[in-house]
């Protein structure tokens, strides 16, 4: 705003064509990583309750707004509902932002409630403010339900074809160069969001379930496309606030004040409470976690961005609607998102015996980390299987694999073969049905003294017996597979395998 025309700077825009396309490719980004990021596992226990949230939610809070509008500043209905609809969801950038850098460990399983259905609802909100406009153009009403049909299901099956399309070809082709991984599921996500608008879904939502289905699959490189859409999608969001700040006119701010405070009121103390209350009695959610989730209701970005589809979408509109939305979403953000941390705690809602990030896809805990053998038999369901196509759980990881007296550290293209005997690291290995038959294994842990022998000196130069195998490698809160390259520090806890351990206890200890 300080660039603006009303600013310091002075540049003067007021395109809302050009910032309508614009805000459009980098919704398309937020969105897709709202997904990839977030962890299914974890949330498909709260998928339902979450997913009426963003769908019910949505209509009920848009309905109750909208009628708020209509009765109190006395705009005609539609044009009440078109306010209500565009500001009817939660802002996904604003609450994984929250949740991350306040690492606000929520009981239960709040986080991901909130994760899924401030991630889902855009697409509904953006479904709803289609369907209004689409009335204030032609007055028919006779087309809601074929466009509400079309949106879904065209969006649905846009996301499952190309995902899966996506997976299969990344499990199956090896590029040449690993910087072009990325590349690939860019072109994946932007592809996935323009078909399915050519073909009259629903974009945002083919992006936002292509980007939970490619996320929670084993695919490569995994972890560097996950850091590389973390990286776009903080860049589309401050080329979105930036553009969001040129377009608004500060001076046009206290004309739009009273309206933007009455509505943000309307809805923290009523339209949402209400809409949640209603919808997540029906899941027997307790009464201080409903209350939490209902203040959890933020405007951002996105809800300014439906207001520039309004404007450009040709229809009579009496109010200053992008001005209204802008304000309403900065008070949302600078009073609700503020006081989140301070109205989780006076709920009693924290638990920090666990981690926020454990809702997200790059979490990793190797606290408390198991190892076991496991012995592949002929007929075991992965046998002369990829480890990629092998469905072992995302949290276990197969540390090395013992074949024929060799032992080797695998890959996701590695083909798991009879006989073969996998080391396997992960927490609670016991509770998955895959590992029943599994046998115990002499792996043991040892910790390095400060004046060991074989402290700061590589493993090649540390004169182990040729028995012992290091598996791997703690180093505070990092797990490492170690070469024979690799140095042993002082305090590091070494897994190793060992006929006895004394042997191993010998090197050491003083």
């Amino acid at each position: 705003m300080l660039f603006g025309s009303d600013g310091i700077v002075g540049i003067y825009f007021d395109n809302y064509e050009l910032a309508s396309d614009i805000c459009s490719i980098a919704l398309i980004f937020i969105m897709f990583y709202g997904g990839f990021g977030t962890n299914w596992n974890m949330a498909k226990p709260v998928a339902l309750q979450s997913i009426a949230m963003s769908s019910l939610g949505v209509v009920l809070t848009a309905g109750l707004t909208g009628l708020f509008c209509f009765l109190a500043f006395k705009t005609t209905l539609l044009e009440g509902l078109l306010i209500g609809s565009i500001v009817a969801s939660t802002d996904a950038a604003s609450v994984f932002a929250i949740l991350r850098s306040q690492k606000l460990n929520l009981k239960g399983s709040l986080a991901s409630t909130l994760e899924i259905e401030s991630g889902s609802n855009d697409p509904f909100a953006y479904m709803l403010t289609i369907i209004i406009l689409g009335l204030m153009s032609n007055g028919g009403y006779g087309y809601i339900i074929p466009i509400l049909l079309s949106q879904i299901i065209v969006g649905i099956l846009a996301s499952i074809i190309l995902s899966k399309s996506s997976i299969f070809l990344l499990r199956h082709t090896k590029f040449e160069i690993e910087g072009f991984y990325p590349i690939f599921i860019t072109a994946i996500a932007v592809l996935s969001y323009s078909l399915s608008e050519y073909f009259g879904g629903n974009g945002y939502l083919s992006v936002y379930i292509t980007g939970i289905i490619i996320g929670n699959s084993k695919i490569p490189h995994k972890k560097s496309i996950f850091q590389f859409f973390d990286g776009v999608s903080w860049l589309m969001q401050i080329l979105l606030f930036f553009l969001l700040g040129l377009l608004a006119f500060p001076s046009k701010i206290p004309s739009v004040m009273l309206k933007g405070v009455s509505i943000s009121i309307f809805m923290i103390l009523i339209a949402r409470p209400v809409a949640t209350f209603s919808i997540l009695s029906l899941f027997k959610v307790p009464f201080k976690q409903k209350l939490f989730i209902s203040w959890v209701g933020i405007r951002g970005a996105a809800s300014i961005v439906f207001a520039i589809f309004a404007i450009t979408y040709g229809v009579p509109i009496n109010n200053d609607i992008f001005h209204i939305i802008f304000f309403i979403a900065l008070f949302s953000v600078s009073v609700q998102g503020t006081l989140i941390p301070l109205v989780a705690k006076k709920l009693d809602l924290i638990d920090n015996s666990e981690s926020v990030l454990k809702t997200f896809n790059d979490y990793k805990e190797y606290k408390s980390t198991q190892l076991i053998e496991f012995n592949i038999s002929e007929n075991n369901s992965i046998a002369n299987k990829t480890l990629m196509d092998a469905n072992i759980p995302e949290d276990i990881l197969v540390v090395m694999i013992k074949r024929k007296g060799d032992v080797f550290v695998p890959n996701g293209a590695t083909v798991i073969l009879p006989g073969d005997i996998l080391v396997l690291s992960g927490n609670n290995l016991n509770n998955f049905n895959f590992y029943k038959e599994d046998k115990s294994t002499n792996l043991m842990e040892i910790s390095v003294k400060d004046n060991s022998i074989i402290a700061n000196k590589a493993i090649k130069d540390s004169n182990i017996a040729s028995n012992i195998l290091i598996v791997m490698i703690k180093r505070k809160d990092k797990i490492i597979i170690p070469n024979g390259n690799t140095v042993i520090l002082p305090y590091d806890t070494l897994v190793v395998t060992a006929n006895d351990i004394t042997e191993v206890e010998s090197l050491v200890t003083a």
